[in-house]
């Protein structure tokens, strides 16, 4: 039988730090082993379950400034070094950056602009 991947989304590697927000417990500077457009993946023994649902702020540094990214997600898959979260909202800058950072990190960049229009998932 053949292993098929279930993902739709490009996955880029990315380090940076995630702060994850539960019902009753925070997880503060978590890493993230990889990004898409729709999801990462955040390192760590976390001991939560499918379906949680959290919020997020991811934290990019640069030189000179600080963004932070806000998004909601639900664990959609648990592993031993880590959890998988779907986003299910954010707000529009926070769609932009992280539209900018899959798309730069992307090895076919020129592939991405589907992907994105398929995955805008604003605020309700």
């Amino acid at each position: 039988m053949e292993n098929k991947e279930r993902r739709k989304n490009t996955r880029v590697p990315f380090e940076a730090s995630v702060d994850l927000r539960f019902k009753g417990k925070t997880f503060k500077d978590c890493d993230i082993r990889n990004l898409s457009i729709n999801g990462m993946f955040v390192l760590g023994g976390l001991k939560r379950n499918i379906g949680e649902r959290c919020d997020i702020t991811l934290h990019l540094t640069g030189a000179k400034t600080k963004v932070s990214l806000r998004m909601k997600a639900n664990i959609v898959r648990l592993e031993e070094t880590g959890i998988g979260l779907h986003f299910y909202e954010m707000d529009l800058d926070s769609f932009h950056h992280l539209k900018n950072i899959v798309y730069y990190n992307s090895l076919n960049p020129d592939d991405m602009e589907d992907e994105f229009l398929d995955n805008v998932i604003l605020p309700q």
